[in-house]
């Protein structure tokens, strides 16, 4: 009798730890690859023209999450960045855009290291152990530190010559092998002279909006209307081809190899995030052929990348690759077949504001401007007036739900005061920033995005299509599908339990429970 219970324990056991060890292992290096507007479905939408080295290695070979969201409807790239840096919604960490008006002296403030409010997984990282190392690489400046914070270092490339570099807040000098780097201009060998589609055209689910060269029987040319305006500048050619993504995967490749990422016991994280991605999603529209062959491209150079990646270590386990986006992207605004779609001109709303207030209160200069979906009240203005600023919130609050494309307008003295824990005024207040976000919060209808040059798509409106994300976690185990609805703030959570530091201390959600 005793005998079979032994037995049983040592095959219980072994069962744990069959199901355990591959997650239980503190890994060497994290690597976060957030690609720029990419939607959830883009996974399984383009899977079949996919290699098996690139997404599908990862999706095949992870924890992939199918139901993973923002939970918040301000859904634009550095608020989701910071998200994932913090562990924490934009009402906690503060980034609610590249840039905002200040309350106190109506000057505009823009995104810089100092702007975190919140500890990022950088800062615990780093304080729990200082022999880590933390770097983000981006090919914007803001997009690179709303992803890394204050600790570690964020790189970006220069936006007149392409080459690598940083702040002093960062580093006091760029370290010489990064000048070397950038001496051999190395972008130069993969800057595409002409786009042409990377599979046989026939293999092509999208069709829209294309000015890739098509090569099917030579019969059809599809142009589009854009004038991108990028000229011969490297740097637009690099953020609106595939050439981007290749600059930054690439510069990624000898980061790991000159810093020596992953090589002690101490856990290394390097964030990659391809601002690419992004720029093409909205200027040619998620359901062009330029947005399809650029995931086509991304999933060979992921393949070579991996590739690399895994031969450099001995253990595969070592090594956790994370997939996911800063947030996905609405249809495109022109898109053929459709019904016209709403665009809103945040210049259009602040004149015709202003005019109102003025016919209601005498002339004057009332509006700073319309950004991060909110109008921007002059508080000095209002003020010197002697007028309440409560109540001119809800009268511009109850204008602008005249303007064609507003579902809603809810006033800031209302998110603050209020308490949402359902619906759209939910969303809009894990957005609401009270020292940052403005003075009446727009809520578009499905569909809308605000207009800007040269963009068919954007992520404004925080519905599903903005908010759902793709989420792989591969620790070169067995894949499983997880169904749960997850949170995006668990993410950097997860990583830190991993790394064994603590959680950012701004954030209040729990791990995923598979780690």
């Amino acid at each position: 009798m005793l005998r079979f219970i032994r037995q049983g324990a040592i095959i219980l056991i072994a069962l744990i730890l069959s199901m355990g060890v591959g997650t239980a292992q503190k890994p060497k290096l994290v690597i976060n690859i957030v690609v720029g507007s990419m939607r959830a479905s883009d996974l399984d939408c383009f899977g079949d023209n996919f290699s098996s080295g690139g997404f599908r290695r990862l999706v095949d070979g992870g924890y992939r999450y199918t139901n993973a969201y923002y939970d918040y409807a301000g859904t634009n790239s550095v608020a989701g960045l910071a998200t994932l840096a913090t562990g924490a919604q934009p009402s906690v960490h503060g980034i609610i855009g590249q840039e905002w008006w200040s309350n106190v002296d109506g000057s505009k403030v823009t995104l810089s290291k100092d702007s975190f409010t919140a500890t990022t997984l950088g800062d615990m990282l780093l304080e729990g152990n200082s022999k880590s190392k933390h770097y983000t690489v981006a090919i914007e400046p803001t997009s690179a530190i709303a992803l890394n914070g204050k600790s570690g270092v964020a790189l970006w490339a220069d936006n007149t010559t392409t080459h690598w570099t940083t702040s002093s807040a960062y580093l006091a000098t760029i370290p010489s092998w990064i000048k070397s780097y950038n001496n051999e201009d190395i972008k130069k060998n993969y800057i595409l002279k002409r786009w042409t589609p990377t599979l046989d055209i026939r293999r092509y689910i999208n069709s829209e909006v294309a000015i890739v060269e098509d090569i099917k029987n030579k019969s059809t040319q599809l142009i589009s209307d854009i004038d991108l305006h990028l000229g011969d500048d490297a740097y637009g050619k690099m953020l609106f081809t595939p050439a981007g993504n290749t600059m930054v995967l690439n510069f990624a490749t000898s980061l790991i190899t000159h810093e020596a990422l992953g090589r002690d016991a101490h856990t290394d994280i390097l964030n990659i995030y391809l601002d690419t991605a992004r720029h093409i999603a909205q200027t040619y529209g998620p359901e062009s052929v330029e947005y399809e062959d650029m995931l086509y491209r991304l999933d060979s150079q992921l393949s070579q990348f991996l590739s690399y990646l895994y031969a450099q270590f001995s253990n595969a386990k070592d090594i956790v690759i994370i997939l996911t986006s800063d947030h996905g992207t609405s249809p495109s605004y022109n898109r053929s077949g459709d019904t016209v779609r709403e665009r809103l001109n945040p210049r259009q709303i602040a004149v015709l504001t202003n005019a109102f207030l003025g016919a209601r209160h005498g002339s004057a200069d009332y509006i700073l401007g319309v950004d991060n979906n909110a109008i921007y009240l002059n508080h000095d203005i209002i003020a010197k007036r002697k007028l309440d600023i409560n109540a001119i919130r809800e009268e511009v609050a109850g204008f602008v739900l005249q303007i064609r494309g507003v579902a809603n307008a809810i006033s800031a003295t209302a998110l603050r005061n209020g308490s949402f824990i359902e619906g759209r005024n939910r969303l809009l207040r894990h957005s609401y920033y009270p020292t940052r976000s403005g003075d009446v919060i727009l809520d578009l209808i499905p569909g809308c995005i605000i207009e800007r040059d040269n963009q068919r798509a954007s992520s404004d409106g925080g519905y599903n299509y903005d908010r759902k994300v793709p989420l792989v976690i591969y620790r070169a185990g067995e894949g499983k599908v997880i169904k749960r609805r997850i949170d995006m703030t668990q993410l950097a959570v997860t990583i830190a339990q991993m790394a064994e530091v603590e959680a950012p201390w701004t954030s209040e959600a729990e791990p995923l429970e598979e780690f």
